[in-house]
C-alpha cells in the first residue's frame, strides 16, 4: 500500500496547487465539515487510484469515542461498508475496472476549525459532559482504493452509491488527476454521478 500512498501525496499535492484561493485558505484552515468529505482521483497507466476522507460523523452519526454496543459495534460495520470500494464508486462498465487493494482507517485528529453541515444541537453533537467543540476530536475515515481497468479510456463516468450506504453523507469534493490534467468537481446527494468524458 506504500505505492498508493505516494501516489495520493502526490496527487494531493497537484490538486492543490489547482484549487481556487478560497479553497485552499479552508484546506490549510482544516476545517472540518459534517455531511462533506473529499475524493481523489489519480489515473496512472491501468492503475485507478481512489482515497477518501471523510468525517466520522458522515459515516456512523458520531465522532467521539464510541460509548454503546451499538456504537462500537458502528465501527467495523462501517469499515466493512468502506472496503467494498465498487460498492460505493461505480466506475463506467465498459472501463473494465477491479479492485485489487484497499485499505481502511479511522483516525484521529485535533482541528482549530470545525464547521457542520447542519446546525445541531449542541446535545446532539457530543455526549453530555464532553462536547466535540470543547474537546476538539474530530475523528476522519480514510479509504484508499486501488483498482485495475483494463480499458482506461472508457472511464466515462462514476456513479456514486456511496451516498446510499453511508445516510450522513451530503457531498464529496472530487479531485481527478489524469494524463491530460487536473480537474475538480463536486457531487452531492441529489446528483451521485461524476462525468469524466473527455478527462482520461
Amino acid at each position: 500500500m506504500r505505492m498508493i500512498r505516494t501516489a495520493f501525496m502526490l496527487a494531493a499535492g497537484l490538486a492543490c496547487a489547482t484549487l481556487p484561493a478560497s479553497a485552499e485558505e479552508h484546506r490549510q484552515l482544516g476545517a472540518h465539515v459534517h455531511g462533506h468529505g473529499r475524493l481523489n482521483i489519480a489515473v496512472d497507466g491501468k492503475k485507478v487510484l481512489i482515497g477518501l476522507e471523510v468525517p466520522g460523523a458522515d459515516i456512523v452519526g458520531f465522532e467521539h469515542e464510541p460509548a454503546t454496543p451499538e456504537q462500537k459495534a458502528a465501527i467495523p460495520n462501517a469499515k466493512a461498508k468502506l472496503a467494498n470500494g465498487l460498492a460505493l464508486f461505480q466506475p463506467e462498465a465498459k472501463a473494465h475496472c477491479e479492485l485489487e487493494q484497499v485499505k481502511v482507517s479511522l483516525e484521529a485528529g485535533h482541528e482549530e476549525e470545525h464547521e457542520h453541515g447542519t446546525p445541531a444541537p449542541a446535545a446532539a453533537q457530543a455526549p453530555a459532559g464532553k462536547p466535540e467543540e470543547e474537546s476538539g476530536h474530530h475523528a476522519e475515515f480514510h479509504a484508499e482504493y486501488e483498482l485495475s481497468c483494463s480499458a482506461p479510456s472508457r472511464l466515462t463516468s462514476m456513479t456514486f452509491e456511496y451516498f446510499n450506504v453511508f445516510a450522513g453523507a451530503q457531498e464529496l469534493d472530487v479531485s481527478v488527476i489524469s494524463p491530460k490534467g487536473q480537474s475538480s468537481f463536486e457531487v452531492k446527494r441529489d446528483k451521485p454521478s461524476l462525468d469524466l468524458t473527455g478527462i482520461m
